[in-house]
């Protein structure tokens, strides 16, 4: 799992990643209603990019769930070696 290494090493967390994902939902659901708005020549263009914004919120959310497994791995890992570690 490189990719989720590399963005919890870049500083990037679950919570963010998951609030993105539903922050693309409600931007999905007023592209899609903006698209009832438009005249029937820019209709098209206006459901596709509806569309295209839709498919966003299922990586942003997977992505999130593999960001937070890193970090509870990374715990996990911290908590051995605190264990491991002779106390003074």
């Amino acid at each position: 799992m490189v990719i989720p290494r590399l963005l919890y090493a870049a500083g990037v967390r679950s919570v963010p990643m998951h609030v993105t994902s539903l922050g693309c939902i409600g931007l999905c659901l007023s592209l899609w209603i903006r698209a009832k708005t438009v005249d029937q020549e820019e209709r098209d263009n206006a459901e596709r990019r509806a569309i295209f914004v839709g498919l966003w919120p299922s990586m942003f959310w997977l992505l999130g769930n593999a960001v937070a497994e890193q970090e509870r791995s990374t715990v996990r890992r911290a908590r051995r070696a605190a264990r491991r570690s002779p106390r003074r």
